[in-house]
């Protein structure tokens, strides 16, 4: 990715301009990968079954490789040395936790089931959905969006550690406790501590030390210059590679049954697209209120929106089978998640007039 000027130096359109032909047409890239899945596993019979079996405990083999070869440059561009400034910014830890553990799991409790009343196993999937959150795909889309890269290594090594800690507490509460008080109906589900775990450790643990060593190396090798202004932009694009592998490989495990179900898929669609957007406003005007700048914000808004999706439907698989409604809704989080994000890295470099610069990343930090 190539290298993005300081937040209030030039409108979303010029940054747009400056990007290279790979992040330039990112959308028309994945919407082709998400065809080409989609389009593989209808037609290629035992495909999808074939791709599952390879696995390293309940990790998919090629989901992994995919996620790891797109982290692993995003990682290698974190100063660490700079995520100090991070960890002592108490308002952005503080709202991100908030916007995180607190309003998306709420929200997304809320929409399931005002949106989907009638479909307790789509419901129950998309509650699983809001639990899981992001640390994969989301530094994709921060770096789009010339977000504060080092705040969104720190955000999402936090969202790993709650995760291992909170997921299964947290599904008790939203499927069992909240149900009861409300009067609704209440789900029994059981998640495996170690499935979790696992996930967060394959998922941001191995990129995470290879991106640090990487760069740890390289600067004492031949200085950060040469790292950021020689070796960046070459590897660079292997996360937009490993992007696109990755949402092939997904959309082909599970092309039949989304194709098979279109009006389930409309109906779990809605709530996701409602989600999407309601957190990522909502983190956008949080970081303006708190006054974050704009790397931070986009970051803020970015880390709230995204969930992992691969642990997700990990989870909802495990629990409840893999032909079962709750996975079904597991699958079609990316569906929507992938083109939507993408979008909104447009809506956050439109957004950045309205923001002053108040972080390193905002005054200039590159992007490469």
């Amino acid at each position: 990715m190539t290298s993005a000027p300081a937040a209030d130096s030039r409108s979303e359109t010029e940054v747009v301009a400056h990007l290279s032909r790979l992040d330039r047409f990112l959308p028309v890239w994945i919407i082709l990968a998400m065809a080409l899945g989609l389009i593989l596993g209808r037609t290629v019979d035992g495909l999808d079954e074939a791709l599952d079996s390879v696995k390293i405990g309940s990790v998919s083999l090629p989901i992994a490789i995919g996620l790891l070869v797109m982290m692993y440059p995003v990682l290698a561009k974190v100063r660490y040395d700079e995520t100090q400034r991070v960890t002592g910014d108490h308002k952005l830890l503080g709202a991100s936790l908030f916007m995180n553990w607190i309003l998306g799991p709420a929200l997304m409790f809320a929409l399931a089931w005002l949106m989907l009343p009638d479909l307790p196993e789509f419901r129950t999937g998309l509650i699983i959905v809001g639990l899981a959150r992001c640390i994969a795909m989301v530094l994709i889309w921060n770096d789009l969006a010339c977000g504060d890269r080092e705040a969104a290594a720190v955000l999402v090594a936090v969202n790993s550690v709650f995760q291992v800690f909170a997921f299964g507490a947290l599904g008790w509460f939203y499927l069992q406790t909240l149900p009861g008080w409300l009067g609704l109906e209440t789900t029994s589900a059981e998640f495996s501590f170690w499935s979790i775990t696992g996930s967060v450790l394959v998922f941001l643990g191995i990129p995470l030390v290879a991106g640090f060593l990487t760069r740890t190396i390289g600067e004492k090798a031949k200085g950060r210059e040469w790292y950021e202004d020689t070796f960046l932009p070459r590897l660079g694009p292997w996360a937009l590679y490993g992007l696109l592998f990755t949402i092939v490989v997904l959309f082909a495990l599970q092309g039949d049954a989304i194709t098979s179900q279109p009006f389930d898929v409309v109906r779990i669609s809605l709530p996701l697209l409602a989600y999407f957007t309601i957190t990522f406003g909502l983190g956008m005007v949080l970081g303006k209120v708190l006054d974050l700048g704009y790397a931070k914000t986009a970051t803020l808004a970015f880390t709230a929106s995204g969930n992992n999706f691969e642990l997700a439907i990990a989870v909802a698989i495990g629990t409840f089978g893999v032909t079962s409604g709750q996975a079904l809704a597991g699958v079609v989080g990316p569906l929507i998640e992938v083109p939507v994000l993408v979008g909104l890295v447009y809506v956050a470099l439109w957004a950045r007039k309205f923001f002053t610069p108040s972080t390193t990343s905002d005054q200039g930090a590159p992007h490469v």
